[in-house]
This record gives structure tokens, sequence and C-alpha cells, in this order.
């Protein structure tokens, strides 16, 4: 989880002023978390709401993706979720925005299997973003979380992936193919993010591709950052500065998921 938020802090000065290049400061003035940390955290307090079972994931996805949402509302959702997150009646909008991959990750750490993965990313996915393309690109984050938590090589996650993603196109095309931000969707953004975790040697190798590609570079990190995190862990030196960075709020909700972890 973790990985995930500082993908996030790391690519959010990035989204809308690109770096083509994997030469930067890793964090610096203009870092902060944004909406999918914000939504990252959301799900972690779902899974700990939710029954041993978790036959009641939907319905504590709703309350706490609403409740914990609106405490941060200038977080850069985009306008349908945020319509979504402040209604009375929150129904799903058939999307396929990349934030179902983005918040996923607790999922990934959480579930013990990779069937266990896909249903609670189905779970806390369907309630807002259940396309076929949103469900599929939280589906496929979560499990190559299992997969990497796993002890699973990099070609044996590759191949998983494969079923859900052409992943032939490298980091160098992508960059070298770059169109500015781009759309914000999962058919985008969730193959990038794995060749990028793919290509990369280490956690802060896989970012430093997330960014170097352009486009929408907090959320491709955050979704590499979750996946490289369950393959290498996240470094020390990068450790307390994410956690220095997020909410009070946030970093409790944060530090209670791990104590759940723990606990399962």
């Amino acid at each position: 989880m973790l990985g995930a938020i500082l993908g996030d802090i790391v690519g959010s000065r990035f989204e809308f002023q690109n770096h083509l290049s994997k030469d930067f400061a890793f964090i610096a003035r203009g870092c902060s978390f944004t909406d999918d940390t914000v939504m990252t955290c959301a799900v972690a307090q779902v899974l700990m709401d939710s029954k041993e079972d978790f036959s009641d994931l939907e319905e504590k996805t709703v309350s706490a993706m609403q409740r914990i949402g609106r405490q941060f509302p200038n977080c850069g959702y985009g306008a349908r979720f945020i319509h979504w997150m402040f209604s009375d009646d929150p129904q799903p909008y058939n999307s396929y925005g990349n934030g179902s991959a983005m918040r996923v990750s607790p999922v990934g750490f959480a579930a013990g299997t990779v069937e266990e993965a896909k249903k609670l990313s189905a779970a806390v996915t369907r309630v807002s973003h259940n396309h076929p393309e949103g469900l599929k690109g939280a589906e496929a984050t979560a499990v190559a979380i299992v997969m990497a938590r796993q002890g699973k090589t990099k070609e044996e996650i590759k191949t998983a992936m494969e079923v859900y993603y052409d992943l032939s196109i490298s980091v160098d095309e992508y960059r070298s193919s770059w169109k500015g931000h781009g759309r914000e969707i999962c058919q985008i953004a969730v193959p990038q993010a794995l060749v990028c975790f793919l290509e990369g040697n280490d956690y802060e190798d896989v970012i430093r591709n997330c960014i170097s590609i352009g486009g929408d570079s907090d959320t491709i990190a955050a979704i590499a950052g979750g996946i490289a995190e369950a393959f290498y862990g996240v470094p020390e030196q990068y450790t307390e500065k994410a956690k220095a960075m997020l909410d009070p709020r946030l970093l409790t909700v944060y530090n209670e998921f791990l104590r759940w972890l723990e606990r399962r």
C-alpha cells in the first residue's frame, strides 16, 4: 500500500508537467498526495471495516469512500467520481477510469490467493467503475500484487498479465511516442504501469520508469508502485518521507491497516 502512496506522491508534481526522463529528484518541492492516496486509504479502511468473510465488502466500500473522500474534496478527483462521492444515492456509472486500478493495492495485500484478489477487487470496484475495462484494470493490478507477494518471477507475472493486456510496447517506446497527459483510463494507464514494473530494476527504478513516459504520472506510478512494493519492498530512505507527507487522518488508516494485516 505504501508503494502506491509513494508512487502517487512522486508522480504528483509531474501529472500535468510531464518529465520525459528518469533523471529527477525523487521527492521534492511540489510533491503531495492526491486522490489516488485518499482512495487507496479508503479501500484499506473498507477491508478493515468489513466482516471477516468480506460478505459486506461492497456495502462498506461506498460508505468508507464517501466518508474519507469527503474530508479531502480538492485532491484531484474526476468530475464524475466527485459527483458520486457527494451523492445521497451513489450508483455505478459505467466508468473505466484508471481510478479503479490506482486505489486497489490494499486488496492485493489483503488477499491470500489470486482468486480471492479477483473477488475482493470486483467488490470494491463495481460500486463506481462497473465498466468491464474498469473492473479489468483493478483486477489485473490486484492479481499482480498477489503474485509478487507469492514470490512469482517477473516472467510469470508478465504471462498472467498478458491475459489482460498487450505488454509488447517498451518503456522507451512509450516515452518516444508521448503525446501529453492523455486520457485517464485503465486501458492506457494499467498496461503502462505493468511495463514500467516489468522493466524496472528495483522499486525506485520502477517509479522513475513511470515518470519518464509522461501521461497521467501520479496514477501510473501509484499502480506500478503497489506492484513494485510487493515485489521489491519500499526503500527505507523514502518510507518515513512518504508517511510524513500524509495527512494525520490518512496516516492513521495506513498504520491501522498494517496492524490489521499482521493479525490476519
